[in-house]
Parts: structure tokens; C-alpha cells; sequence
């Protein structure tokens, strides 16, 4: 009953209470920066460069392998949101070699990792690919963020690798703890989140 689902509290629908984000924190977190966005091209990476760009960040280096999808989100906030400040980069977050080159020659701040395989009976058909795409991927962005000297690395993951019963949420899962493990390193200057 539509009627029923409209009067649940959030925490009914989460099992949680929800996360509260304050404004003032992210504008802090933002503005003035360098900000990159992996899978900026995606439906989740698009809204992260929306949202970035809405707080002031001083330059958004967009990455994706997808040359359609790069084109239509830089274009999107350049035509449509007036943001000019934008990189587009189009590479494989799996190249560790073109990823050091970004960091080097753009040295962002904040990562805002959203790159991934997130079909999931794709996923499923094609399992190897999965692995390589999200786990590796993330391994090598975590690594050069530290390496780098970034401030931030927010790795978009999904509910789905609290309890991993498909091979998506077996590889974010496995995301997660790579973020973990970064975060966990002495003498990391980079505050990693899932």
C-alpha cells in the first residue's frame, strides 16, 4: 500500500538511522579544490560532478573509459550549470600507469572514487571482468591517492556488500576492504571513507 509505504519513517525503510550530511562540512570539503570523480560519466559518478560543482570545487577532473559518456557530462556542466572548470580525462582507473599521471599532473584533494561494473546479471555472466574492473581498480586509486598526497578518497560502494550474495557485492565488498586497509596504513595523510 502506497499509503502505508508514504508514512514509514526513513529509519523503518534503512534499519538505521539515516546519515545526516552537513552542508556547511561538504561546502568546506569542496570548495576552493581540486576534486576528482572516477566514473564521472555514470549515473551515480554524473550526480557526484552535479553536486561537486554546486559546492565550488576549483576544478573537476572528470575520468571515465566511456568517450560518450565523458563528452555528455562535461558538456552537461559547462552548457547547462555554467561550470567551466572542468578536466575530462579519459582513462581506465585499472592503467596504473595513466592514473599516476592524472594525480602528478592535476594533484587533486579530494577522490571521489565512483568507477564500477554495477550491472548486476551482467556481473554475474561475466564475473573475471567484475573482479578486475572494480577490485583492481580501486586498489590502484587507493594506492596512488596515498601515494599523492590526497586529502579525501570517498569510495562509492552499495549496500549490497554488507551481506555479498552476488558477485557485485562480493567486489565492492572487497573495495571496501581495500579502503579499509588504505585507511589503516601509518603515516597515511589520506582519510579514506566507504
Amino acid at each position: 500500500n502506497v499509503k502505508e509505504i508514504r508514512n514509514l519513517a526513513v529509519e523503518d525503510l534503512l534499519a538505521r538511522p539515516p546519515v545526516g550530511l552537513d552542508p556547511a562540512q561538504l561546502k568546506h570539503l569542496i570548495r576552493g579544490r581540486r576534486v576528482m570523480v572516477t566514473g564521472a560519466g555514470g549515473s551515480i559518478g554524473s550526480e557526484l560532478c552535479r553536486q561537486v560543482a554546486s559546492l565550488g570545487a576549483r576544478r573537476i577532473i572528470l575520468v571515465d573509459h566511456s568517450e560518450n559518456a565523458l563528452v555528455a557530462v562535461e558538456r552537461e556542466l559547462q552548457r547547462e550549470r555554467n561550470y567551466t572548470a572542468t578536466v575530462p580525462a579519459l582513462a581506465d582507473v585499472r592503467d596504473p600507469g595513466k592514473v599516476r599521471r592524472l594525480f602528478e599532473r592535476h594533484q587533486p584533494s579530494v577522490v571521489f572514487h565512483a568507477a564500477a561494473y554495477k550491472h548486476v546479471p551482467l556481473m554475474e555472466a561475466n564475473p573475471l571482468e567484475s573482479v578486475r574492473n572494480n577490485v583492481f581498480g580501486t586498489r590502484v586509486l587507493a594506492e596512488l591517492a596515498a601515494e599523492h598526497g590526497v586529502k579525501r578518497f570517498v569510495l562509492v560502494s552499495t549496500d549490497k556488500a554488507v551481506r555479498p550474495k552476488n558477485v557485485l557485492g562480493q567486489t565492492k565488498a572487497l573495495c571496501e576492504w581495500i579502503v579499509e586497509a588504505a585507511a589503516a596504513l601509518e603515516g597515511n595523510g589520506t582519510k579514506f571513507i566507504s
